[in-house]
């Protein structure tokens, strides 16, 4: 609870018992006590005028200056400006929310709605009132400044929930048979410099680590591509931090190097792997090359590869997006990632109190761009589509040579 939030409770509790003197001091007290800028935060807090606070505190500073049996009768005193002005807050209101309680053609439909904007509009509207005035009255109705915030999927697939099940059913029958089902995905490119990073870190007072003003790409080393495989039942996780092009051929090169480095030792007697992954980016459903890099990974391991796509507008539901991605964010926010070996170190030191492990690597190959899959070479993939939307899972066999 702040400041602000003390003194409404405060005066909330002690309002009902004060006569309107009583009031006026309790309110100039506070304002008093707390030195500058205290009117206008007893003002915010109580709802009352700063008139009123000023005069309460000459009232304190100077007691004889107003007799004790002297106490304004009820009702008296400045009468509030919506008791003056009735259809004030109405106004008010359709011009904040045009479409849903006013006129869709507002004027300030598409404008910013300052409190200097909202009053200019409100004269016009033949209402007497100011930018200060405006803000009290919105605080009043519960309004205040927010952000945007994603919470709108998109479009919603009739068989989103069925798939969900699917994929959980998925994962649950290979891990009970002991073998490797991983989430991929590719996390946010990354700036590496010394850019400022989002986040605080601990530090002595006054002396925040310097980073340059500007993000321009060429003050540092470019973008990367990490891209991540999380063993959703040992609780582990593998980065390739790429510094070419997001491709199929890497996010594919990625699950090869997890799999000689982290899943063969663990699952050596491994027949299946179960990937579930978005239906977008480098591993989409309709990438041809993700399906042709796969085939040669099922080729070269020996294993069934079975790929569960989340639908469309689904991509916060992978595992891997809250069980190893979010913890990489908090790991180095507030570090500059200023170089290759600072991120890779910073991503392979995250840890969490259940156990997450992760391995990063540099992988500097080049993964070009605009490789085209003709319909000869695609038609040799060993695919089997599953009865339930084969476009979203699918078992891809080695080719017997």
């Amino acid at each position: 609870m702040d400041y602000a939030d003390n003194i409404r409770s405060r005066f909330e509790l002690l309002a009902p018992l004060l006569d309107e003197r009583g009031r006026r001091l309790f309110v100039g007290a506070e304002a008093m006590h707390i030195g500058y800028g205290g009117v206008s935060l007893v003002s915010r807090a109580t709802g009352l005028s700063r008139e009123m606070i000023a005069e309460g505190i000459k009232d304190v500073t100077n007691p004889e200056r107003l007799p004790e049996d002297r106490i304004r009768r009820e009702g008296g005193g400045r009468k509030k400006v919506v008791e003056k002005d009735p259809s004030l807050l109405t106004d008010l209101d359709s011009l904040i929310e045009p479409i849903t309680r006013g006129d869709p053609e507002s004027p300030l439909r598409w404008t910013c709605k300052s409190e200097r904007k909202l009053a200019a509009e409100l004269k016009a509207m033949n209402h007497h009132t100011s930018p200060r005035t405006v803000g009290r009255l919105l605080r009043g109705m519960n309004y205040s400044l927010q952000a945007n915030k994603k919470t709108i999927e998109g479009g919603s697939h009739p068989d989103r929930n069925a798939q969900f099940e699917h994929i959980s059913k998925q994962v649950s029958a290979q891990i009970a048979d002991g073998q490797p089902a991983i989430s991929v995905d590719t996390k946010k490119k990354e700036l590496i410099g010394n850019f400022k990073n989002s986040g605080r870190e601990l530090r002595r007072k006054g002396e925040p680590e310097e980073v340059l003003v500007y993000d321009f790409p060429s003050l540092g080393e470019g973008k990367v591509a990490p891209y991540g495989v999380y063993d959703m039942g040992r609780n582990a996780g593998w980065v390739s931090v790429g510094t070419d092009h997001d491709t199929a051929a890497f996010a594919v090169e990625t699950i090869r190097r997890w799999w000689y480095s982290m899943g063969y030792p663990t699952y050596a007697n491994a027949k299946r792997l179960l990937i579930t992954a978005d239906s977008g980016g480098s591993n989409g459903s309709r990438v041809r090359l993700w399906k042709i890099e796969l085939q040669a990974l099922a080729d070269e391991t020996g294993m069934e590869i079975c790929v569960c796509h989340f639908p469309p507008g689904t991509s916060k539901w992978n595992k891997i997006e809250h069980r190893l991605f979010s913890f990489i964010s908090q790991n180095w926010r507030g570090k500059p990632l200023i170089s290759h070996e600072v991120m890779v170190n910073l991503i392979a030191a995250t840890r969490t109190e259940k156990g997450l492990r992760v391995r990063c690597e540099l992988d500097k190959n080049s993964y070009p761009k605009g490789i085209k899959v003709s319909d000869k070479t695609f038609t040799e993939i060993n695919i089997e589509r599953h009865e339930f939307h084969g476009e979203w899972n699918y078992t891809i066999r080695p080719r017997i040579t």
